[in-house]
Protein backbone atom coordinates (compact mmCIF):
# COMPACT_ATOMS: atom_id res chain seq x y z
CA UNK A 1 0.00 0.00 0.00
CA UNK A 2 0.90 3.44 -0.80
CA UNK A 3 0.29 5.93 2.10
CA UNK A 4 0.20 9.73 1.98
CA UNK A 5 0.55 11.36 5.67
CA UNK A 6 -0.33 14.79 5.91
CA UNK A 7 0.70 16.56 9.29
CA UNK A 8 1.76 20.22 9.44
CA UNK A 9 4.65 18.92 11.24
CA UNK A 10 7.56 16.48 11.30
CA UNK A 11 10.33 15.87 13.73
CA UNK A 12 13.24 17.45 14.29
CA UNK A 13 11.51 20.45 12.92
CA UNK A 14 8.64 19.99 15.17
CA UNK A 15 8.26 17.59 18.26
CA UNK A 16 4.83 18.45 19.94
CA UNK A 17 2.39 15.17 20.22
CA UNK A 18 0.76 15.32 17.00
CA UNK A 19 4.17 15.27 15.26
CA UNK A 20 6.09 12.68 17.36
CA UNK A 21 3.06 10.37 16.55
CA UNK A 22 2.89 11.20 12.94
CA UNK A 23 6.72 10.24 13.14
CA UNK A 24 6.25 7.11 15.14
CA UNK A 25 3.58 5.85 12.62
CA UNK A 26 5.37 6.68 9.36
CA UNK A 27 8.23 5.21 10.35
CA UNK A 28 6.21 1.75 11.66
CA UNK A 29 3.96 1.40 8.31
CA UNK A 30 7.48 2.23 5.90
CA UNK A 31 8.24 -1.03 7.12
CA UNK A 32 6.20 -2.79 5.15
CA UNK A 33 4.29 -0.06 2.79
CA UNK A 34 5.56 3.07 1.06
CA UNK A 35 5.29 6.36 3.14
CA UNK A 36 5.28 9.94 1.24
CA UNK A 37 4.72 12.43 3.97
CA UNK A 38 3.16 16.26 3.08
CA UNK A 39 4.34 18.47 5.67
CA UNK A 40 5.66 21.79 6.52
CA UNK A 41 8.41 24.48 7.37
CA UNK A 42 8.97 27.96 7.21
CA UNK A 43 11.61 29.39 5.60
CA UNK A 44 11.22 32.99 5.16
CA UNK A 45 13.99 32.94 2.38
CA UNK A 46 12.42 30.28 0.16
CA UNK A 47 9.04 30.70 -2.10
CA UNK A 48 6.43 30.30 -0.78
CA UNK A 49 4.34 26.65 -1.39
CA UNK A 50 7.71 25.46 -2.68
CA UNK A 51 8.00 22.17 -1.94
CA UNK A 52 11.32 20.16 -1.57
CA UNK A 53 12.37 16.28 -0.95
CA UNK A 54 13.87 14.26 2.10
CA UNK A 55 14.13 10.73 2.04
CA UNK A 56 14.43 9.09 5.15
CA UNK A 57 14.73 5.85 4.53
CA UNK A 58 14.07 3.59 1.05
CA UNK A 59 10.30 3.98 1.51
CA UNK A 60 9.83 6.74 3.80
CA UNK A 61 10.08 10.15 2.16
CA UNK A 62 9.02 13.46 3.13
CA UNK A 63 8.02 16.33 0.88
CA UNK A 64 7.99 19.47 2.61
CA UNK A 65 6.16 22.69 1.54
CA UNK A 66 6.78 25.96 2.39
CA UNK A 67 4.49 28.04 4.63
CA UNK A 68 6.32 31.04 6.75
CA UNK A 69 3.35 33.35 6.77
CA UNK A 70 0.17 31.17 7.08
CA UNK A 71 -0.29 31.46 10.88
CA UNK A 72 -4.18 32.22 10.50
CA UNK A 73 -5.01 31.05 7.14
CA UNK A 74 -6.39 27.69 6.23
CA UNK A 75 -7.06 27.62 2.80
CA UNK A 76 -4.45 28.67 0.08
CA UNK A 77 -4.95 27.72 -3.26
CA UNK A 78 -0.98 27.76 -4.18
CA UNK A 79 -0.41 24.94 -2.04
CA UNK A 80 -3.50 23.09 -2.76
CA UNK A 81 -2.14 23.79 -6.80
CA UNK A 82 0.89 22.35 -5.62
CA UNK A 83 -0.09 19.34 -3.60
CA UNK A 84 -2.26 18.18 -6.56
CA UNK A 85 0.57 18.17 -8.86
CA UNK A 86 2.81 16.36 -6.19
CA UNK A 87 -0.22 13.92 -5.73
CA UNK A 88 -0.78 13.02 -9.47
CA UNK A 89 2.73 12.07 -9.41
CA UNK A 90 2.77 9.85 -6.47
CA UNK A 91 -0.39 8.12 -6.94
CA UNK A 92 -1.09 7.03 -3.28
CA UNK A 93 -3.85 4.65 -2.10
CA UNK A 94 -4.93 6.05 0.66
CA UNK A 95 -4.43 9.66 2.56
CA UNK A 96 -4.22 10.05 6.02
CA UNK A 97 -4.23 13.28 7.92
CA UNK A 98 -3.01 14.45 11.12
CA UNK A 99 -3.23 18.35 10.72
CA UNK A 100 -4.54 20.74 8.09
CA UNK A 101 -3.26 24.00 10.35
CA UNK A 102 -0.55 25.66 8.74
CA UNK A 103 -1.19 24.05 5.90
CA UNK A 104 -4.30 24.07 3.76
CA UNK A 105 -8.15 22.45 4.03
CA UNK A 106 -8.07 22.74 0.37
CA UNK A 107 -6.15 19.64 0.01
CA UNK A 108 -9.03 17.56 1.15
CA UNK A 109 -11.39 18.90 -1.48
CA UNK A 110 -7.80 18.04 -3.63
CA UNK A 111 -7.93 14.36 -2.43
CA UNK A 112 -11.83 13.83 -2.81
CA UNK A 113 -11.29 14.96 -6.38
CA UNK A 114 -8.81 12.47 -7.47
CA UNK A 115 -10.87 9.72 -5.33
CA UNK A 116 -7.89 9.37 -3.06
CA UNK A 117 -9.41 7.83 0.34
CA UNK A 118 -9.32 10.01 3.44
CA UNK A 119 -8.74 8.96 7.00
CA UNK A 120 -8.40 11.90 9.71
CA UNK A 121 -6.40 11.44 12.59
CA UNK A 122 -8.14 14.35 15.46
CA UNK A 123 -5.55 15.11 17.80
CA UNK A 124 -7.31 18.25 18.82
CA UNK A 125 -10.35 20.92 18.51
CA UNK A 126 -9.31 22.63 15.02
CA UNK A 127 -12.18 21.79 12.95
CA UNK A 128 -14.67 22.55 15.29
CA UNK A 129 -12.93 25.63 16.98
CA UNK A 130 -10.33 28.00 14.78
CA UNK A 131 -7.73 28.49 17.53
CA UNK A 132 -7.95 24.34 18.22
CA UNK A 133 -7.69 24.32 21.89
CA UNK A 134 -11.26 25.94 22.87
CA UNK A 135 -9.16 28.34 24.74
CA UNK A 136 -9.22 32.16 24.04
CA UNK A 137 -6.69 34.54 22.87
CA UNK A 138 -7.65 37.50 24.23
CA UNK A 139 -6.32 41.05 25.05
CA UNK A 140 -6.42 43.16 27.95
CA UNK A 141 -8.46 41.16 30.02
CA UNK A 142 -7.81 39.42 33.73
CA UNK A 143 -6.77 36.45 32.14
CA UNK A 144 -6.28 35.95 28.10
CA UNK A 145 -6.30 32.22 28.02
CA UNK A 146 -9.89 31.54 29.40
CA UNK A 147 -11.36 27.41 28.27
CA UNK A 148 -14.28 28.13 26.06
CA UNK A 149 -17.42 25.33 25.78
CA UNK A 150 -18.76 26.53 22.14
CA UNK A 151 -17.94 27.35 18.85
CA UNK A 152 -19.73 30.52 18.43
CA UNK A 153 -18.81 33.17 15.25
CA UNK A 154 -18.89 36.50 17.28
CA UNK A 155 -18.22 34.80 19.92
CA UNK A 156 -15.30 33.68 18.21
CA UNK A 157 -14.03 37.25 16.42
CA UNK A 158 -14.72 39.07 20.05
CA UNK A 159 -12.55 36.14 22.29
CA UNK A 160 -9.79 35.14 19.91
CA UNK A 161 -9.95 37.75 17.19
CA UNK A 162 -9.69 40.94 18.94
CA UNK A 163 -5.73 41.46 18.69
CA UNK A 164 -6.28 42.13 15.09
CA UNK A 165 -9.03 44.68 15.68
CA UNK A 166 -8.14 48.45 15.28
CA UNK A 167 -8.48 49.61 18.65
CA UNK A 168 -10.14 52.40 17.34
CA UNK A 169 -13.72 52.74 19.34
CA UNK A 170 -15.78 53.49 16.99
CA UNK A 171 -14.03 50.78 14.25
CA UNK A 172 -14.98 48.10 16.86
CA UNK A 173 -18.62 46.91 15.53
CA UNK A 174 -17.08 47.27 11.50
CA UNK A 175 -14.30 45.26 13.23
CA UNK A 176 -16.28 42.65 15.11
CA UNK A 177 -18.32 42.18 11.89
CA UNK A 178 -15.78 41.90 9.59
CA UNK A 179 -14.07 39.15 11.39
CA UNK A 180 -17.67 37.34 12.69
CA UNK A 181 -17.87 37.13 8.86
CA UNK A 182 -13.74 35.43 8.72
CA UNK A 183 -14.78 33.02 11.24
CA UNK A 184 -18.45 32.00 9.61
CA UNK A 185 -16.53 31.32 6.36
CA UNK A 186 -14.23 29.68 7.61
CA UNK A 187 -16.21 27.05 9.82
CA UNK A 188 -18.75 26.43 6.36
CA UNK A 189 -15.52 25.82 4.66
CA UNK A 190 -14.56 23.39 7.00
CA UNK A 191 -17.76 21.52 7.64
CA UNK A 192 -17.65 20.68 3.66
CA UNK A 193 -14.30 19.78 3.52
CA UNK A 194 -15.13 16.97 7.05
CA UNK A 195 -18.62 15.92 4.47
CA UNK A 196 -15.40 14.42 2.03
CA UNK A 197 -13.56 12.61 4.60
CA UNK A 198 -14.31 9.13 4.86
CA UNK A 199 -13.66 8.29 8.65
CA UNK A 200 -12.52 10.03 11.21
CA UNK A 201 -10.04 8.55 14.41
CA UNK A 202 -10.10 10.43 17.77
CA UNK A 203 -7.39 8.93 20.74
CA UNK A 204 -10.06 9.78 23.09
CA UNK A 205 -13.28 9.07 24.16
CA UNK A 206 -13.74 12.55 25.63
CA UNK A 207 -13.00 13.37 22.22
CA UNK A 208 -15.20 11.38 20.40
CA UNK A 209 -17.67 12.53 21.92
CA UNK A 210 -17.25 16.50 21.75
CA UNK A 211 -16.40 15.92 17.79
CA UNK A 212 -20.08 13.97 17.62
CA UNK A 213 -22.19 15.71 20.47
CA UNK A 214 -20.74 19.52 19.81
CA UNK A 215 -20.29 19.39 16.07
CA UNK A 216 -22.00 16.90 14.67
CA UNK A 217 -19.90 14.33 13.19
CA UNK A 218 -21.98 11.30 12.61
CA UNK A 219 -20.83 8.37 15.07
CA UNK A 220 -20.61 5.75 12.59
CA UNK A 221 -17.89 7.99 11.06
CA UNK A 222 -15.78 7.94 14.00
CA UNK A 223 -13.79 5.23 15.20
CA UNK A 224 -11.86 5.03 18.90
CA UNK A 225 -8.37 4.29 18.76
CA UNK A 226 -5.64 5.12 21.46
CA UNK A 227 -1.93 5.96 20.22
CA UNK A 228 0.16 3.70 20.08
CA UNK A 229 4.40 3.85 20.87
CA UNK A 230 7.32 2.19 19.87
CA UNK A 231 8.70 0.16 22.60
CA UNK A 232 12.56 0.42 21.82
CA UNK A 233 12.79 3.40 24.12
CA UNK A 234 10.25 2.62 26.76
CA UNK A 235 11.94 -0.41 28.30
CA UNK A 236 11.20 -0.25 31.85
CA UNK A 237 14.29 -2.24 32.03
CA UNK A 238 16.28 0.79 31.16
CA UNK A 239 15.48 2.38 34.43
CA UNK A 240 18.12 2.99 36.90
CA UNK A 241 16.65 5.92 39.23
CA UNK A 242 19.81 8.33 40.15
CA UNK A 243 19.94 9.27 44.01
CA UNK A 244 17.83 12.00 44.87
CA UNK A 245 17.85 13.55 48.62
CA UNK A 246 14.75 15.53 47.49
CA UNK A 247 11.50 14.41 45.99
CA UNK A 248 11.84 15.64 42.01
CA UNK A 249 9.01 16.55 39.63
CA UNK A 250 9.49 16.38 36.54
CA UNK A 251 7.13 18.66 33.48
CA UNK A 252 7.75 17.43 29.54
CA UNK A 253 6.13 19.76 27.26
CA UNK A 254 6.46 23.41 25.21
CA UNK A 255 6.89 26.52 27.02
CA UNK A 256 3.47 27.77 26.08
CA UNK A 257 0.46 28.84 28.05
CA UNK A 258 -1.85 26.27 27.35
CA UNK A 259 0.41 23.57 29.06
CA UNK A 260 0.40 25.79 32.04
CA UNK A 261 3.76 25.16 33.28
CA UNK A 262 3.29 29.06 35.11
CA UNK A 263 0.59 27.03 37.01
CA UNK A 264 2.61 24.22 37.96
CA UNK A 265 5.42 27.11 38.85
CA UNK A 266 2.82 28.86 40.90
CA UNK A 267 1.98 25.53 42.54
CA UNK A 268 5.41 24.28 42.86
CA UNK A 269 6.19 28.01 44.79
CA UNK A 270 3.79 26.86 47.69
CA UNK A 271 5.80 23.68 48.54
CA UNK A 272 6.86 23.84 52.23
CA UNK A 273 9.72 21.85 51.93
CA UNK A 274 12.77 21.06 49.67
CA UNK A 275 12.04 20.20 46.53
CA UNK A 276 12.77 20.23 43.01
CA UNK A 277 11.32 20.58 39.30
CA UNK A 278 12.81 19.50 36.04
CA UNK A 279 11.49 21.17 33.43
CA UNK A 280 12.33 19.98 29.61
CA UNK A 281 11.36 21.06 26.43
CA UNK A 282 12.41 23.15 23.56
CA UNK A 283 12.72 27.11 25.06
CA UNK A 284 10.06 29.00 23.47
CA UNK A 285 11.54 32.84 23.63
CA UNK A 286 9.82 35.38 25.99
CA UNK A 287 7.91 32.52 27.18
CA UNK A 288 10.54 30.79 28.15
CA UNK A 289 12.32 34.14 29.39
CA UNK A 290 9.04 34.79 31.42
CA UNK A 291 9.18 31.97 33.37
CA UNK A 292 12.54 32.02 34.26
CA UNK A 293 11.87 35.12 35.90
CA UNK A 294 9.66 33.43 37.89
CA UNK A 295 11.78 30.73 38.92
CA UNK A 296 14.35 33.36 40.27
CA UNK A 297 11.73 34.42 42.91
CA UNK A 298 11.69 31.03 44.29
CA UNK A 299 12.61 30.39 47.82
CA UNK A 300 16.05 28.69 47.95
CA UNK A 301 15.10 25.39 49.04
CA UNK A 302 13.09 25.11 45.88
CA UNK A 303 15.07 24.14 42.79
CA UNK A 304 14.31 24.41 39.12
CA UNK A 305 16.15 22.92 36.41
CA UNK A 306 15.79 23.90 32.73
CA UNK A 307 16.65 20.72 30.83
CA UNK A 308 16.06 21.69 27.40
CA UNK A 309 15.45 18.82 24.58
CA UNK A 310 16.20 15.17 24.25
CA UNK A 311 16.07 12.59 22.00
CA UNK A 312 13.42 9.67 22.55
CA UNK A 313 16.31 7.15 23.36
CA UNK A 314 17.70 9.42 25.63
CA UNK A 315 13.80 9.28 27.40
CA UNK A 316 14.78 7.48 30.16
CA UNK A 317 18.28 8.41 31.06
CA UNK A 318 17.80 11.92 30.87
CA UNK A 319 14.40 12.53 32.32
CA UNK A 320 12.64 9.27 34.07
CA UNK A 321 15.65 8.69 35.49
CA UNK A 322 16.12 12.05 37.21
CA UNK A 323 12.10 12.68 38.54
CA UNK A 324 9.49 10.60 40.92
CA UNK A 325 6.75 11.86 38.69
CA UNK A 326 5.52 13.81 35.82
CA UNK A 327 3.09 16.34 36.53
CA UNK A 328 0.71 17.32 33.39
CA UNK A 329 -1.08 20.76 34.13
CA UNK A 330 -2.62 21.70 30.77
CA UNK A 331 -4.68 24.69 30.91
CA UNK A 332 -6.78 23.23 28.25
CA UNK A 333 -8.46 20.17 27.19
CA UNK A 334 -5.82 17.82 25.95
CA UNK A 335 -6.69 14.93 24.73
CA UNK A 336 -4.12 11.59 24.82
CA UNK A 337 -1.24 13.45 26.07
CA UNK A 338 2.03 11.33 24.59
CA UNK A 339 3.62 11.89 27.89
CA UNK A 340 1.68 10.56 30.09
CA UNK A 341 1.41 7.20 28.14
CA UNK A 342 5.12 7.12 28.12
CA UNK A 343 5.39 8.02 31.85
CA UNK A 344 2.83 5.08 32.50
CA UNK A 345 5.21 2.01 30.28
CA UNK A 346 7.95 3.01 32.11
CA UNK A 347 5.31 3.10 35.93
CA UNK A 348 6.37 6.76 36.64
CA UNK A 349 3.34 8.32 38.21
CA UNK A 350 1.73 11.40 36.89
CA UNK A 351 -0.06 14.35 38.77
CA UNK A 352 -2.73 16.26 36.12
CA UNK A 353 -5.91 17.72 36.16
CA UNK A 354 -8.92 16.44 36.31
CA UNK A 355 -10.50 16.92 33.04
CA UNK A 356 -10.40 16.10 29.22
CA UNK A 357 -8.43 13.41 28.13
CA UNK A 358 -5.94 13.80 31.17
CA UNK A 359 -8.31 12.75 33.27
CA UNK A 360 -9.22 9.64 30.95
CA UNK A 361 -6.04 7.91 31.08
CA UNK A 362 -5.22 8.59 35.05
CA UNK A 363 -7.64 8.05 37.72
CA UNK A 364 -6.94 9.58 41.10
CA UNK A 365 -5.27 6.79 43.95
CA UNK A 366 -5.10 4.08 40.93
CA UNK A 367 -2.02 5.46 38.56
CA UNK A 368 -1.36 8.76 39.89
CA UNK A 369 -2.91 12.06 41.04
CA UNK A 370 -5.52 14.03 39.85
CA UNK A 371 -6.01 18.23 40.73
CA UNK A 372 -8.84 20.70 40.07
CA UNK A 373 -8.54 21.77 36.76
CA UNK A 374 -6.59 25.10 36.26
CA UNK A 375 -6.17 25.32 40.05
CA UNK A 376 -2.79 25.87 41.54
CA UNK A 377 -3.75 25.47 45.21
CA UNK A 378 -5.58 22.10 44.23
CA UNK A 379 -2.25 20.72 42.24
CA UNK A 380 -0.12 21.53 44.91
CA UNK A 381 -1.87 19.77 47.47
CA UNK A 382 -1.45 16.81 45.02
CA UNK A 383 2.16 17.62 45.09
CA UNK A 384 2.17 17.78 48.74
CA UNK A 385 0.86 14.90 49.26
CA UNK A 386 3.05 12.99 46.58
CA UNK A 387 6.21 14.45 48.62
CA UNK A 388 4.79 12.82 52.07
CA UNK A 389 3.62 9.43 50.32
CA UNK A 390 6.51 8.40 48.88
CA UNK A 391 6.22 5.11 48.60
CA UNK A 392 2.13 4.76 48.31
CA UNK A 393 2.62 7.14 45.36
CA UNK A 394 5.84 5.25 43.64
CA UNK A 395 3.20 2.37 43.61
CA UNK A 396 0.55 4.13 41.93
CA UNK A 397 2.93 4.17 39.39
CA UNK A 398 3.34 0.42 39.27
CA UNK A 399 -0.41 0.31 38.12
CA UNK A 400 0.66 1.37 34.64
CA UNK A 401 -2.02 2.25 31.74
CA UNK A 402 -5.28 1.71 33.07
CA UNK A 403 -7.03 -0.12 29.57
CA UNK A 404 -4.83 -3.03 29.96
CA UNK A 405 -4.80 -5.95 32.30
CA UNK A 406 -0.58 -5.64 32.68
CA UNK A 407 -0.18 -1.77 32.66
CA UNK A 408 1.26 -1.86 28.84
CA UNK A 409 0.52 0.88 26.68
CA UNK A 410 -0.16 0.18 23.04
CA UNK A 411 2.37 -0.48 20.83
CA UNK A 412 2.72 1.15 17.37
CA UNK A 413 3.50 -2.28 15.86
CA UNK A 414 -0.36 -3.55 16.76
CA UNK A 415 -1.27 -0.12 16.16
CA UNK A 416 -0.50 0.20 12.60
CA UNK A 417 -1.74 -3.15 12.19
CA UNK A 418 -5.06 -1.91 13.16
CA UNK A 419 -5.01 1.34 10.58
CA UNK A 420 -4.09 -0.78 8.20
CA UNK A 421 -7.04 -2.75 8.69
CA UNK A 422 -8.84 0.38 9.04
CA UNK A 423 -7.18 1.90 5.81
CA UNK A 424 -8.60 -1.54 4.03
CA UNK A 425 -11.59 -1.43 5.24
CA UNK A 426 -12.28 2.61 3.62
CA UNK A 427 -10.79 1.34 0.56
CA UNK A 428 -13.02 -1.38 0.16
Amino acid sequence: MHILKVIHGYPPSYNAGSEVYSQSVCNELSKRHRVSVFTREENLYAPDFSIRKESRNPQLDLYIVNNPQGKDGYRHKQMDRAFEALLLELKPDIAYIGHLNHLSTGLVEVLHRHGVPIVYMLHDFWLMCPRGQFLTRSIGRDCNFMVCDRQEDARCAEQCYEVYFSGYPEDRAQDLAQWTRWVGQRMQHIREAVAMVDLFITPARFLMERYIQDFGLPREKVHYLDYGFPMDYLDKGLLQPMPRDIPTFGYIGTHIPAKGVNLLLEAFATLPGAACLRIYGRPNGQSTKALRAMVDELPERLKVVFCGEYSNDQLIPLVFNQVDCIVVPSIWAENSPLVIHEAQACRIPVITADYGGMAEYVAHGQNGLLFRHRDSVSLAEQMLWAMQHPQEFEAMGDRGYLYNPDGTVPDIEQHCSTLIDIFDDVRS
